[in-house]
Order: C-alpha cells, then sequence, then structure tokens
C-alpha cells in the first residue's frame, strides 16, 4: 500500500492544477482519472476563447489543457488513468482509497484528499419531456463528442433545448458543418449562458433564440422526427394552447450541469442546496477535514480560468494541510444571490487573499455588492450589470478584520432589476416565430 501526501481525484482542468500545485509545495502526490487520457471536457472543446484570464491569450480547449498536462508531466507526478474509485475510508489521521483499473485492486492512503469530479449534464429524462423515446436524443456535450472527437454529424435538422453555453457553442458549430438549427429554446425569461456566446454563436450565425418557451413532446418511432414546443408562465408551467410542431431529426439538450458529489456525499461532507456542491471554507476544505474541493465539483463555473484557479488554491491548502481544528464564521447571503463560495471563512491571522465566487439571482443593473461585519460594512464593489449567467469574484484579504467566532458576516446585493432579454440579443424573442417573421 502506497501512501501519499496528497490524493487528486479527477484529471481535468481542476485537478491537473490542483496536482501541479501541491507538487509546488513539495508534496508526494497522486492523480487518478477514470477516462484514457488526461484534460478533462476541454479535449472535446476545439473553440477558442479559453485562458484569456489564465494565460493572457485566446487557446483552443485541448491547447489549455495541454498547457498543464505538460507541466503535470515535467514535474513527474504520479499518475493513474483508467482508474476508478471504489471507496473511501476515513482512518484515524489519513483517508484510505480504494481503486479498480487494470491491475486489479489498488489501495491508497493520504493525509488529505482533493475531490475534482467536475459535473455531468442533464438528460432528457431529467427533464420530464413525454412522448416517444426514438433516438436522436443527445446531450449538448454528447453531440460535441460525437463531431469534434468521432468526425461524425449527428444531425441535419435539429432544436435545442437550453441556452447554457455548450449548447450555443454547439448551435454554432453544427451550423458550420452543415446542419440546420431551428432554434434555440429557453424555458426561463432570461438566457442561460454568457452573452458573448449568445453574441458568437447565436446572432452572428442569425439562429433564433426563443425565451420562455419549452419542449413537451417527442415525435418518432426508431428516428426522431419532430417535437412539440409550448410558450410556458413565469413559473416555467407549459401554457395550453400554445403548442407548435417543429419538424427535427434530432434534439439537443444543453439544460444545465450537476456537480457530480457521489464521493463526497459518501464521506457526509455537507452539501450547499444552492450550489449542488460541498460548503467549503476559504481553503476549499469541506465540513469533512482533509477534504478538499475544486472545479465544477465546487460549484459550476462559466470560465475554465476559474476552474484552475480555484484548483490550485486547493491544491496549495491540501499540501499544507495538518490535523489541527480550525475555528470558522460562516457568511449570511442575501437572497439576491444564486450562491456565494466559499460559504465560510476560517479564522487566522495569516495574510491571504481569499477568493470569492459569485452569481446573482437574476438580472441588476448598477448593482452593488457589499461584505459586513457584525453590521459595519468592511468592502463595497459597484457592477454595471450583474447576470445568472455570468460568475463574478471577489479577492479580499479577511485577515486583516481580526474575525472571531461570534462575528456576523453578512453579503449583500442591491441593483434595479431588469429583463436581460432588452439588452443581450435582437434574436431573442418570446413568441415562437423565426427571425424572417415565419411561424416555427
Amino acid at each position: 500500500m502506497l501512501n501519499y501526501d496528497v490524493i487528486v481525484i479527477g484529471g481535468g482542468p481542476a485537478g491537473l492544477a490542483a496536482a501541479i500545485s501541491a507538487k509546488r509545495q513539495g508534496a508526494k502526490v497522486l492523480l487518478i482519472e477514470r477516462e484514457e487520457r488526461l484534460g478533462g471536457i476541454l479535449k472535446q472543446c476545439i473553440h477558442d476563447g479559453f485562458g484569456l484570464l489564465r494565460f493572457g491569450e485566446k487557446l483552443s480547449g485541448p491547447e489549455y489543457a495541454w498547457r498543464y498536462v505538460d507541466e503535470f508531466h515535467q514535474r513527474k507526478i504520479d499518475f493513474n488513468v483508467l482508474t476508478y474509485v471504489t471507496g473511501i475510508e476515513k482512518l484515524e489521521h489519513n483517508y484510505l482509497v480504494r481503486v479498480v483499473n487494470t491491475k486489479g485492486v489498488l489501495e491508497y492512503t493520504s493525509k488529505s484528499i482533493i475531490l475534482a469530479t467536475g459535473c455531468r449534464e442533464r438528460t432528457a429524462k431529467q427533464v420530464f419531456i413525454h412522448g416517444t423515446r426514438p433516438s436522436g436524443v443527445f446531450t449538448a456535450g454528447t453531440a460535441q463528442a460525437y463531431t469534434n472527437i468521432l468526425g461524425q454529424l449527428p444531425t441535419k435538422k435539429c432544436v435545442i433545448l437550453g441556452s447554457g453555453d455548450i449548447g450555443l457553442i454547439m448551435a454554432r458549430r453544427l451550423t458550420l458543418e452543415g446542419a440546420k438549427v431551428c432554434g434555440v429554446y429557453e424555458a426561463k425569461a432570461t438566457p442561460s449562458g454568457l452573452t458573448r456566446n449568445i453574441m458568437q454563436c447565436l446572432n452572428d450565425f442569425d439562429i433564433p433564440l426563443y425565451l420562455s418557451h419549452t419542449v413537451t413532446r417527442l415525435y418518432g418511432e426508431e428516428r426522431l422526427q419532430a417535437v412539440e414546443i409550448m410558450k410556458v408562465d413565469e413559473s416555467m408551467v407549459p401554457i395550453p394552447g400554445t403548442e407548435e410542431i417543429v419538424e427535427c431529426d434530432s434534439l439537443i439538450l444543453s439544460v444545465g450541469l450537476i456537480p457530480e458529489n457521489e464521493l463526497a456525499e459518501s464521506l457526509n461532507v455537507r452539501m450547499d442546496s444552492k450550489t449542488k456542491g460541498p460548503i467549503c471554507d476559504d481553503d476549499f476544505m469541506t465540513s469533512e477535514p482533509g477534504i478538499f474541493i475544486c472545479g465544477n465539483a465546487l460549484h459550476v463555473n462559466d470560465l475554465v480560468d476559474y476552474v484552475s484557479e480555484n484548483g490550485e488554491l486547493a491544491g496549495k491548502a491540501a499540501a499544507k494541510y495538518c490535523y489541527e481544528s480550525k475555528e470558522l464564521v460562516s457568511f449570511k447571503v442575501d437572497k439576491d444571490f444564486l450562491y456565494f463560495v466559499p460559504q465560510q471563512i476560517g479564522i487566522s491571522q495569516e495574510s491571504k487573499p481569499a477568493t470569492f465566487y459569485f452569481r446573482s439571482s437574476q438580472v441588476l443593473r448598477k448593482a452593488v455588492v457589499t461584505i459586513k461585519v457584525n453590521g459595519k460594512q468592511i468592502f463595497e464593489k459597484k457592477y454595471s450589470y450583474l447576470k445568472p449567467p455570468e460568475m463574478e469574484t471577489i479577492k479580499l484579504d479577511m485577515s486583516q478584520f481580526h474575525l472571531v467566532k461570534e462575528d456576523t458576516l453578512t453579503v449583500e446585493v442591491k441593483g434595479e432589476k431588469c429583463e436581460e432579454k432588452s439588452i443581450s440579443h435582437p434574436l431573442i424573442s418570446t413568441r415562437a416565430e423565426h427571425a424572417d417573421g415565419s411561424q416555427v
């Protein structure tokens, strides 16, 4: 049985950054990855736009991943691929990790574990679409893998349900490959993807975006032939009498991502109902001592640069982890935040900036975010706009405020509420019409 200082589970951008960061601190590190190659989802993201924050240049997904994979190998960090974690057991002062791969069942011990397990896509069954079960229904990530990895075009004429970023990117990708994208349909009243993706992937290719619409039924036996689309009300309930039939051979789903946290849950880590990820402190340690979290397993990030950033922070903290207890102060978060992480701050005299990630729950104009200690304001930042799809960050050295366990930390956001559809995309419609005005 081999012993390590840090075991990283997941070889995507968060796991790679965490492993490299821990190794820089002198830790003995093992990375475990279930796929054949390191790099995570970036291996199939051939579009550019990655790395603007981390490297100051636009990279494709594989280029971004290779920057980390190359350094990972240069540092001679131990790793296992095609390896599945079957269980983690808490011992007195460390953890036992059981895995299975082509060599059989193996066991490792480590004083700290970093969970960098990423997230997965919601499927058609999770959004309760009625009708038959024909072929031709794909998640956006699956359609991307078919197109970019296998070189197979999965559709000639499709409907995209959901305006998440990967769905927007696939609308453009499929159009470039000669497929017809009838439209992107979003059940919410505001888009779910980044504004830049709406402009570059939809507007530039005349692909319409229909807000407050959803797919309610599938038609077809062996292969999808059409979908039924209905308007929805403010509660996203379909409105009777608004049914429209759109002929297509594929339905591509971009209806949200779910952090993969089965391992965290097996360790009884406390979870946040808003992020669907673990509650953690400013070192990205969860409620279980020695268990750290980063990347999309913590919360779904909009930029891979942020994934690498908190992976790096988690790796550094995990390498330095010792068995001392830690006093924490929790944030009370205003209802106008979709979420705010980390949710807790460790009481420390060490001067170091904490990095916070947050999203607003609705579109706000002239927004102001404030942090208060016992009602006294210690931080303020103004934003022209805050939008739920676009994550924001705050860096603040909390040690300067000399927190004690009894302190009350609050974070609030105020601003003018507005409709994003009025400011983002000229082809957005709340009616079932094509961009040229013809009915669907």
